[in-house]
């Protein structure tokens, strides 16, 4: 079963949801949503999804970078963004903590501002302490890709959404993502769009 993923305005994306309990957890109808939650995510398909993008105002996400997503893309385009497949697992109750003063921009896009992508600028490193489906304590270490999606999806669990920290003059439809910017680097795209990157915190 696949849900509707809300879109941006509504107002329980721009909540901070509430974490929920071990019980909750473990309960039929979180370990349920978590099932709905994957099926979509994959059905979208995305690389994340956030409890509160299905109308859900709880700190649960699910991820996961399936193999097939990346396999046309050019080596060295997944070697600069450190990206790899990541199993499908779920992050619950997540801490962030930024690893380094290293930070990374590209392009981002959401389940919840369909269409539309901008570059973004994010930590390359992070630590995530957190619940997984079981309700066990876990720490995931991350970097490149993988700590990308991290921040994406705990921000939304924060009522933040990617639009509230992208290079606004980059923001672009997808299909001009793919015309105009796909074959360039980052760097060539800033510059072309007379982004400044030293100013940009």
């Amino acid at each position: 079963m696949t849900l509707e993923i809300v879109q941006t305005g509504h107002p329980v994306l721009r909540k901070v949801a509430r974490q929920i309990s071990v019980d909750e957890i473990r309960s039929a109808s979180t370990q349920r949503l978590i099932v709905e939650m994957r099926d979509t995510m994959r059905a979208a398909p995305g690389v994340g999804l956030a409890a509160p993008q299905i109308g859900e105002s709880i700190q649960l996400a699910v991820i996961e970078d399936r193999s097939e997503y990346i396999k046309d893309i050019a080596s060295e385009q997944l070697a600069v963004r450190q990206r790899s497949p990541i199993d499908c697992h779920v992050i619950i109750n997540p801490k962030l903590t930024l690893v380094g003063e290293s930070s990374v921009d590209f392009f981002e896009g959401c389940l919840s501002v369909e269409g539309y992508a901008a570059i973004v600028r994010r930590s390359a490193g992070v630590r995530v302490e957190c619940l997984n489906e079981r309700a066990e304590q876990t720490t995931i270490t991350a970097q490149g890709w993988y700590a990308r999606i991290l921040q994406h999806e705990i921000d939304h669990l924060n009522g933040t959404l990617y639009i509230d920290r992208m290079q606004t003059r980059s923001f672009t439809n997808a299909e001009n993502v793919d015309r105009f910017w796909r074959s360039r680097t980052i760097e060539e795209v800033q510059k072309h769009l007379g982004i400044h990157t030293d100013t940009i915190r």
